[in-house]
C-alpha cells in the first residue's frame, strides 16, 4: 500500500515539475529569534499505551481550560524503538492567574495529580524516555543566513606569531 501511494504522489507531482518552478521565499529576518520547541520521546511500559495516551488526552483538557492548544502526538509506524514522540512548541507564554486557576479547576475535576505526584503517577507508564530542545522549523535558507551574519561579525582572528 505504501508504494501505491508513493507512485500515485509520483504522478501527480509530474505535471507540477514541467510548470515554471516559484522563487524561494527570502529568509526572515536574520536576527529574528529562532522558533524552538520540545521533542519528547517515550517508550512506554508493555500495556501501557492506551493509558499513557488518555492521560495526555487530559492534559489537553487542563490546557483546554485556559485556551491553550493539545500536545502533538507522532506514533510510532516503522523504524526505531518508540512509540510515541510529543512535540511542544516552545513559545514563552505565561499562563495569567485565571487561565493557571482554570486548569487546576481541571485538573481537580479530572482526578489529575500534580507537582512531584505527576512525576510518580506518569513514570509508572514508562519504560524510558527522552527529550531535546531543538531550533526549528526552519529553512536551510534561513539557518545559512544567520550563519552568513554571524561569521561576517565574527570574522576569524588571525594567530599572533610567536605566541
Amino acid at each position: 500500500m505504501k508504494h501505491l501511494v508513493v507512485a500515485l504522489a509520483a504522478c501527480v507531482a509530474v505535471p507540477a515539475l514541467a510548470q515554471e518552478a516559484p522563487k524561494p521565499a527570502e529568509p526572515a529576518a536574520v536576527s529574528e529569534a529562532w522558533p524552538e520547541a520540545w521533542f519528547e520521546i517515550f517508550k512506554l511500559a508493555p500495556g501501557k499505551q492506551e493509558e499513557f495516551i488518555r492521560r495526555i488526552a487530559q492534559a489537553d483538557e487542563v490546557a483546554a481550560a485556559a485556551g491553550l492548544p493539545p500536545i502533538q502526538l507522532f506514533f510510532h509506524e516503522d523504524g526505531a524503538d518508540f512509540d510515541v514522540i510529543l512535540f511542544k512548541p516552545v513559545t514563552g507564554f505565561k499562563p495569567t492567574p485565571e487561565q493557571q486557576a482554570a486548569m487546576a479547576k481541571k485538573r481537580r475535576e479530572l482526578g489529575m495529580p500534580s507537582g512531584p505526584a505527576y512525576f510518580i503517577d506518569i513514570r509508572e507508564l514508562v519504560a524510558s524516555h527522552t527529550d531535546s530542545k531543538t531550533y526549528g522549523p526552519l529553512s536551510a535558507a534561513r539557518w545559512i543566513a544567520r550563519l552568513d551574519k554571524w561569521r561576517a561579525e565574527n570574522p576569524p582572528r588571525k594567530p599572533v606569531m610567536g605566541k
